[in-house]
């Protein structure tokens, strides 16, 4: 299905308004995150959910709560004072490779990114973008490329990793990053709409990854966004810049489009 640069973009932008409507979140995993109001609560809620969204989404929201329920229905109150002894109940915890070591292990990390590097959303933010940023100058970040190493390298970085290293990509080797890239839609976009948050003010909408998976890539190949036949780095940023032609300062908001078209209408 081809169509005119024009046409696409009114295309699109019709699913997006379709799809990116608050009846989207009860079947999403993003309505884990939305039991919660304080900041801290609703990043470590989706970090936590976003990890395990891989599989049916009905099994990511469930093992989504449980994870919630193990921490008292308040994440960053149990990040801050949960001790070993408390993380005894994790032990039992499993969401196809995401175990409890693997939980585990992501509170020590959120414990010391909270009390030694200011809190998660710094932990993204690249704070000296060059001048010869292609984005210009009213943009608050760099390639979140970069971003997405920084994190990596800040979240291992504290403790030995082990298994749990495979659950947080490595854009530097290919990585598609879906899981971050969805993270990071949920805490930087703001459209009023009242799915994604928008709480995170120090990253601007249009430096976002597009999140690829089997559904969006497949809509996007037929669209013509997307000639890359791997769900890779390479076709998140291919799309990603075919994206921003349509929309330059929020090109990201086409994951809901795409996404509503390949599993809702299986087109």
């Amino acid at each position: 299905m081809k169509l005119k640069s024009s046409e696409l973009k009114e295309f699109l932008d019709e699913k997006y308004e379709l799809y990116n409507k608050p009846k989207f979140i009860e079947s999403d995993p993003i309505s884990v995150p939305h039991q919660f109001s304080k900041k801290e609560d609703i990043e470590i809620a989706a970090l936590f959910v976003a990890t395990l969204a891989w599989g049916q989404r009905p099994t990511i929201i469930r093992n989504g709560q449980r994870l919630m329920e193990l921490m008292d229905n308040a994440p960053f109150e149990y990040i801050k004072n949960s001790t070993a002894k408390d993380w005894k109940a994790f032990s039992d915890f499993a969401h196809r490779t995401f175990n409890g070591t693997d939980a585990i292990y992501f509170i020590k990390s959120l414990q010391h990114i909270y009390t030694q590097k200011g809190g998660l959303e710094g932990a993204f933010v690249i704070s000296a973008p060059p001048k010869s940023s292609p984005l210009g100058e009213d943009f608050k970040n760099v390639d979140m490329k970069n971003g997405l190493i920084q994190f990596r390298e800040l979240f291992l970085g504290a403790f030995p990793a082990g298994r749990t290293a495979k659950h947080i990509a490595d854009v530097n080797r290919n990585s598609s990053g879906k899981r971050l890239n969805m993270f990071l839609r949920w805490m930087v976009r703001n459209d009023t709409r009242g799915v994604d948050f928008g709480i995170w003010k120090n990253i601007s909408p249009a430096l976002l990854y597009c999140p690829i998976d089997l559904h969006s890539g497949r809509v996007a190949r037929k669209l013509g966004l997307l000639e890359r036949s791997q769900d890779d780095w390479k076709a998140v940023d291919e799309l990603t810049k075919n994206l921003r032609k349509l929309d330059p300062k929020d090109p990201i908001k086409y994951d809901f489009a795409l996404y509503g078209l390949g599993v809702f209408e299986k087109f």
